[in-house]
């Protein structure tokens, strides 16, 4: 028996296609000699028996080895039953009935969770198996899954990038789209990083490996969408524990219903009919299909916009967040220190200025020193006895003048003299525009004496005002946590609206302050993409990781990733999540309607076992839809 079942589900979609069409051929040919009474002009035999073969007949096997093997009661046992009820008052068209719709929702079911995964297979396609390694001004065709970190690689107009890399000659228009649903091509420089599964669409190129394929941004997104198990989700358990009860409810009401009838007629046949048309439209195909297909189609939703979520129960919570908390570095601003002004404070001009302290920090791996050496287009003086001063920064010799580059202080005074440094409160800092507080400052001295300073900042990104406003239309609070400066942070948190900000947190303290809020009645949504905030998106109500090229360890923390780091996402997330929750309680609830109203119609009468089967399965199919259509939401906004 069990044999049977596991070839019948094994099969190929078409196949079973194939036997819901002859089945329903069969249905419309039996219901059509049905009303003009000539079944018995074909050797007595009704076509709805086709239909109970190729569509009932692997129902009522599922239940009985459910039973009997797992001890489990189904929606299959009810479904069964009036199956067989149906056999047994001869109404055959019923019987098949209630499988082939049973097998319509079943197949619509697959569908939309196959359209979900539909993204997830192009990318599996997209997945380059091959990579130009270049060596020694040679190319050389090796297999992508050989490259290793620091290999150069060539990649030609029209090729996919095999591997994560940056580039590192070359200029062109990466396209993204299926990775992140962009349809505009995005420019590329050199110094720019570049996601494998991105197609490069202008010139060659030469990209310096920065992640192996199997740790690279497609493999990663194939991976955690492969992971998605929306079975995960408390709403789906909860419905799967209804529906079991709902079976027991349903042969009580059955059982009672018949009896009444049957004694108060005095008619056994009339009481038994209308007990198996109560389990036909009692079945609660519908109620069990409303969660996992609304579930499957959102997370396929989520997907086509480079949002991987990796449970049903991760999209339940990041649906019921209140508060979303965000990193800094990386999440709110690019990640990537920049030059942003140049100050002199003697007779220096910006270039030579510029010019010595990169300088000195050429053999420097600290952010600040890699943006003056970005921002210094005029070559390097040659140095000697370079020192790294602990906490202060570095010192080095040009043409025997001895010069240090380090941080500069707030609140020192006099600026340009060989004492301490400036402060900016002193006149020659009292037109610094309030966008240049937040910046750290980076000064050049000789021989002690302060020659000009450096304003260094992360730059926020464009559109993070932009998101921090949805999120608040969504009544969502928003918060930031850093651990940059109380300056830098203010000064980040008004420029984009944020609710509230807390600076100079350790990873610690992000985690006290989710685990607070959280004790208070909130459900806290983390954002982050650092080794330091895996703590807190393991804390968090929610994680939400933002993935690019970012830290693995935030990416197995998280409950969802955003893999192309656009804020656009965010708020895109939160309604995705919730529009989906809104279609499961939709769903829920129609399928509840639909089945009190058939039973109430079946007890007094109205419905017959073949309309019954109609009405209430019926309801599947348009469950089902109602999922369906959650493939082709979009965002308004």
């Amino acid at each position: 028996m069990s044999n049977i079942l596991e070839w019948y589900e094994k099969q190929s979609d078409s196949l079973r296609l194939i036997f819901v069409i002859i089945s329903g051929v069969a249905l419309a040919t039996s219901l059509t000699f049905s009303w003009t009474g000539n079944v018995d002009k074909i050797a007595g035999f009704d076509p709805a028996w086709i239909a109970i073969v190729l569509c009932g007949v692997p129902i009522v096997l599922g239940a009985i080895v459910g039973v009997v093997k797992d001890h489990d009661i189904t929606a299959d046992v009810l479904v069964a039953l009036a199956l067989i009820g149906s056999l047994i008052l001869k109404e055959f068209f019923a019987a098949g009935e209630v499988a082939f719709i049973m097998q319509i929702g079943s197949i619509l079911e697959d569908f939309t969770s196959d359209r979900a995964k539909k993204g997830i297979s192009k990318l599996i396609k997209l997945s380059p198996k091959k990579a130009n390694l270049f060596v020694d001004g040679q190319i050389k065709i090796i297999e992508a899954d050989q490259v290793k970190l620091g290999d150069i690689l060539q990649v030609r107009a029209g090729e996919s990038i095999p591997v994560d890399g940056k580039i590192i000659e070359g200029s062109t228009s990466i396209d993204q789209s299926a990775m992140t649903g962009e349809s505009i091509p995005v420019e590329k420089n050199p110094g720019d990083l570049v996601m494998s599964g991105t197609i490069n669409q202008n010139g060659s190129i030469l990209i310096e490996a920065v992640k192996t394929a199997g740790d690279s941004s497609l493999q990663r997104m194939i991976k955690l969408a492969e992971a998605a198990d929306v079975q995960k989700a408390k709403i789906v358990r909860k419905a799967n524990v209804w529906a079991a009860w709902l079976v027991v409810v349903s042969l009580t009401t059955a059982i009672i219903a018949g009896t009444i009838i049957g004694n108060t007629y005095n008619d056994f046949w009339l009481g038994f009919t209308r007990a198996v048309t109560v389990l036909v439209v009692f079945c609660p195909c519908a109620f069990v299909l409303a969660t996992p297909t609304a579930i499957s189609a959102g997370i396929g939703n989520a997907s086509k916009h480079g949002l991987l979520i990796q449970s049903g129960e991760a999209l339940e919570r990041i649906a019921s967040s209140n508060i979303a908390v965000f990193d800094k570095t990386g999440t709110l601003t690019k990640g990537k220190p920049a030059v942003v002004k140049v100050q002199t404070l003697s007779d220096i001009s910006e270039d030579e200025l510029i010019k010595i302290a990169a300088s000195g920090e050429a053999l420097s791996n600290h952010p600040l020193a890699k943006a003056i050496m970005d921002y210094n287009k005029s070559g390097l003086y040659e140095i000697k006895n370079h020192k790294t001063l602990a906490g202060s920064g570095i010192e080095f010799e040009i043409d025997g003048k001895k010069y240090m580059v380090g941080k500069v202080q707030r609140d020192f005074k006099d600026a340009g003299k060989t004492s301490d440094a400036p402060s900016t409160n002193d006149a020659s800092f009292s037109n610094i525009s309030p966008d240049l507080e937040a910046s750290s400052l980076v000064g050049l001295y000789c021989e002690s004496k302060l020659l000009g300073i450096i304003f260094i900042q992360d730059a926020l990104k464009e559109n993070a005002r932009k998101m921090v406003a949805q999120l608040k239309a969504l009544n969502i609070r928003t918060v930031m946590l850093t651990g940059d400066n109380e300056n830098s942070a203010r000064y980040v948190a008004a420029q984009i609206g944020l609710d509230d900000f807390k600076a100079s947190c350790s990873p610690e303290d992000k985690m006290n302050y989710i685990k607070n809020q959280e004790a208070r009645g909130h459900k806290v949504a983390m954002f982050g993409d650092g080794v330091n905030d895996s703590l807190a998106l393991r804390s968090a109500f929610a994680g939400i990781a933002m993935g690019g090229i970012g830290s693995d360890v935030a990416i197995e923390s998280a409950d969802a990733v955003i893999v192309h780091d656009n804020l656009d996402a965010v708020p895109y997330l939160f309604k995705i999540s919730r529009k989906t929750q809104g279609r499961i309680t939709f769903n829920l609830c129609l399928s509840m309607v639909i089945n009190f109203a058939a039973v109430a119609l079946a007890i007094s009468g109205i419905l017959n076992a073949v309309w019954g089967a109609l009405f209430h399965n019926c309801g599947s199919v348009l469950v089902v839809f109602s999922a369906f259509l959650l493939l082709f939401y979009k965002d308004r906004d």
